[in-house]
């Protein structure tokens, strides 16, 4: 068997696990997901500010000072390549994806859990894939290094498996304690 389907079965094994015998795990579970999605949120909202600021110094080198900063597009790059993976895990957790809204809406009972569980599989899937994939690709490039950063191009890469983690963490926090924010806005 693949790595992939591994990983679809696992995610599906999780899943049903989860679906059937997740009340014992639930409440450590939440405490840990509060935990996670406030480190991601902070982590995520400091990794704009870093973009922000390195940006705006990039701006202010080259055309106050007519000498371009060498480090400061890796840090920006960076920078949001962390905010988007971590700010995933939010987005998870608080139910801000694109989802099947109308279907959620429509069903009720055994059908809306069943595809609330097919959702979880899906995203469980997908976040091990990306953990898979993201930890391949820091190892392959752990000696080499950003220009004009003199850093290890892995630590932009480990931002995806990190991720992952985080938003494989809220997906299956959402599961167990449904957030539907966007759906509850919407109209």
């Amino acid at each position: 068997m693949t790595p992939l389907l591994w990983i679809a079965a696992g995610a599906v094994v999780a899943t049903l696990a989860l679906a059937f015998g997740g009340a014992r795990l639930a409440r450590p579970l939440l405490a840990v997901d509060r935990i996670g999605t406030a480190a991601a949120t902070v982590i995520a909202c400091a990794a704009l500010a870093v973009a922000v600021f390195a940006g705006l110094w990039q701006v202010v080198a080259r055309f106050a000072t007519e000498t371009p900063s060498v480090w400061s597009e890796a840090l920006v790059r960076t920078a949001l390549i962390w905010m988007a993976m971590l700010g995933l895990a939010v987005a998870v957790r608080t139910g801000a994806l694109v989802s099947i809204d109308i279907a959620h809406r429509l069903a009720s009972g055994a059908l809306r859990r069943g595809l609330e569980a097919a959702a979880l599989a899906m995203s469980l899937t997908l976040m091990a894939v990306l953990f898979w994939f993201g930890w391949i690709m820091a190892e392959r490039v752990q000696f080499q290094e950003m220009a004009g950063l003199e850093v290890s191009i892995a630590w932009g890469y480990a931002a995806i498996p990190v991720g992952a983690v985080f938003a494989a963490l809220g997906a299956l926090a959402q599961f167990l304690d449904r957030r539907s924010e966007e759906l509850e806005a919407a109209v």
